[in-house]
């Protein structure tokens, strides 16, 4: 029973609070896409206004992180994938969803590194942040570990997701599942996309020059 609780609480937080966080922070950097580098700057703002802002990331973001995170890693290191004997669907969906976690949770260790620890370390402030995406994205191999670790965070929520809804006796039926998984589907492709075409956003110009200015504020201030 303490297994099925630890994984039922896994599985909870993985939508509640984690979800929740995980499709803000997709509008939050799709706003780079809707406003250029002053509507990122104005959204990351307005996020690091919010009332008691240290509490709500703490219980709503890092402690039900740090518990489905490293559960997740256990989860996953006990699991046996069975397609070589199986190949069929829910197989796929059971290894994949084991693998993308393990992956998602390395990416965002290293993102939460190069960005919120940053700022936390006082390297960085809020309003550069736009700048420093855009140092990351210019640089292929980065990119193209940006990309890998988006679509697996991507197909790990919406897949986790079509699965929260079985375990918890929301969708019961063959029909209900199948129409969970269509929507789950479209879910993880709107997703990918947003979190991608912000990618290349910040590729832009406009982001360069942000990460300049932040550049020379630095430079002036060590030599101050």
């Amino acid at each position: 029973m303490r297994g099925f609780y630890s994984r039922k609480i896994h599985s909870l937080l993985g939508v509640i609070p984690l979800g929740g966080f995980f499709l803000e922070h997709m509008l939050t950097n799709f706003s780079a896409v809707e406003g250029g580098a002053s509507g990122f700057n104005d959204s990351v703002l307005w996020l690091n206004s919010l009332p008691l802002v240290f509490f709500l990331e703490l219980f709503g973001i890092w402690l039900p992180l740090l518990y489905h995170g490293v559960y997740g890693l256990y989860i996953a290191y006990q699991s046996k994938p069975n397609l070589n004997r199986y190949n069929l669907e829910r197989n796929w969906r059971y290894t994949l969803q084991r693998y993308t976690g393990v992956i998602t949770f390395i990416f965002i260790v290293w993102h939460v590194f190069e960005t919120r620890f940053q700022v936390t370390l006082g390297n960085v402030k809020h309003e550069e942040l736009g700048g420093v995406m855009h140092n990351i994205v210019t640089q292929p191999l980065l990119l193209a570990f940006y990309v890998i670790g988006i679509v697996s965070a991507s197909f790990h929520f919406s897949n986790g997701l079509w699965s929260f809804l079985i375990s918890w006796g929301i969708t019961v039926g063959p029909r209900s599942q199948k129409a969970s998984s269509i929507l789950c589907l479209g879910l993880f492709v709107l997703v990918t996309l947003m979190f991608i075409v912000s990618l290349v956003t910040f590729r832009d110009s406009e982001f360069q020059s942000v990460a300049s200015a932040a550049s020379i504020v630095q430079s002036l201030s060590t030599a101050i």
